[in-house]
């Protein structure tokens, strides 16, 4: 009897993540070895309440596919869920077994961050240790690209492609007007620099902007920085500032802790921003004259239409190899990219024990860092550049782009 597909998705939202899910739909419906393509709502939460819709049957054009890999955050919802280690919880791995043997699921593919992975571990080395050939596989995603093992991440390449435009386009409406002005612009990040850094991807087409660079990877002085920011005033009337969300002090505190009041997520992590913000107040206060700070936010993650032709069609094929890594046999992997050379870019798809990513941070090179913060060396753009090439074709309606949503309220049948 041929075994289903589930398939879930979890963590934050990229622009990409559903062209993942697309390649793994239509690699999972092709194979003669699988019955059903079936789709978690709402990841590993949405799983343990029976949430589970038949992607087979609700996806099985290729013009749905289509519009699909070119739609935005998670066509099947998220999660922040954390499972508990097995020894202090055995019921909701028992419960997963159950669901999964109801829905005849002999494989199982969580595409996600390295939080995510934490989950695709613990359900691996669950099955593996009670003798159920249930295969699971490890498929990335996040914007951030911190994930380890791999040379970059599905949703990485369209985030950084919108904030290189997005700074190009800054940079010229800073332009316009001859009052000396300092521009803040807060990018995503909590520990890792990689977004920061494509703000500085217009150097290479001859735009100055921005002019100083912080990422979280360098301890940050307030001082140093008003310093850094007096002397690049000196020959640009206008200054641009990026800066990651989570920079921190040299005591290690988060800029941005003096203003938080929030709380943590289910890993611990706490709700950052306001970094440009409190930067805008200090540079106001200590050295005056017109600034302002302004925060990508949410739009670094979801904006589709600027879709890297390199991510969409990288994010598709890592989907498909999760399927192909499974029907191979192989469980408790995580599927990653080998970059080959970048003249000419090639990667290759392989997988790594999904233990070497979960819980795991990978950060910016800072040795791919200009000194005092002014930009990136030739390696540094040479990583990034690749990776935001190409223009995918986005499908519009009445003026918008036109997405696809699945049916939740239909439940997979048995």
């Amino acid at each position: 009897m041929k075994k289903n597909l589930l398939v879930a998705q979890s963590g934050g939202p990229s622009a990409a993540i559903n062209a993942t899910l697309a390649g793994i739909i239509r690699e999972g419906s092709h194979s003669p070895e699988i019955g059903r393509v079936l789709g978690g709502c709402n990841g590993v939460h949405g799983i343990l309440e029976e949430h589970i819709i038949d992607l087979t049957a609700q996806a099985p054009k290729e013009e749905q596919l289509f519009l699909l890999e070119r739609t935005p955050a998670m066509a099947l919802g998220s999660c922040r869920v954390k499972l508990p280690p097995i020894e202090k919880d055995k019921a909701v791995y028992q419960r997963l077994l159950e669901i999964f043997q109801k829905y005849n699921i002999g494989y199982f593919l969580y595409i996600g961050g390295n939080d995510s992975m934490d989950t695709a571990a613990k359900l691996s080395a669950y099955f593996s240790a009670i003798g159920e050939d249930i295969r699971v596989i490890g498929v990335p995603k996040t914007i951030d690209n911190d994930l380890e093992a791999t040379d970059h991440t599905p949703g990485f390449g369209t985030a950084a492609k919108y904030i290189a435009c997005s700074m190009a386009e800054i940079a010229r409406d800073c332009a316009v007007y001859p009052i000396p002005s300092v521009t803040i612009v807060e990018i995503m990040g909590r520990n890792a620099g990689w977004l920061t850094a494509a703000a500085a991807l217009p150097h290479h087409l001859g735009i100055t902007a921005p002019h100083l660079l912080y990422l979280p990877e360098q301890p940050f002085s307030p001082e140093s920085f008003l310093q850094e920011l007096q002397s690049m005033q000196i020959g640009h009337s206008s200054v641009v500032v990026a800066v990651s969300e989570g920079i921190r002090l040299e005591n290690g505190a988060y800029l941005s802790e003096q203003d938080f009041a929030g709380g943590v997520d289910a890993f611990g992590h706490g709700h950052l921003s306001g970094a440009g913000k409190v930067l805008e107040n200090l540079v106001a206060e200590r050295l005056g004259g017109k600034v302002r700070s302004v925060e990508l936010n949410i739009l670094q993650r979801c904006s589709a239409h600027l879709l890297s032709q390199t991510d969409l069609q990288e994010s598709r094929a890592i989907g498909a190899s999760g399927v192909q890594a499974a029907l191979q046999g192989k469980t408790g992997e995580f599927m990653v990219f080998q970059r080959v050379s970048n003249h000419p870019y090639r990667v290759e798809i392989q997988s790594v024990p999904v233990s070497q990513v979960a819980n795991r941070e990978k950060r910016f090179p800072t040795q791919w860092l200009l000194p005092d913060h002014q930009g990136l060396t030739r390696q540094g753009t040479e990583y990034l550049l690749p990776l935001i090439e190409g223009e995918a074709q986005i499908p519009y309606l009445n003026g918008m782009p036109h997405h696809f949503r699945f049916n939740f309220s239909q439940p997979a049948i048995l």
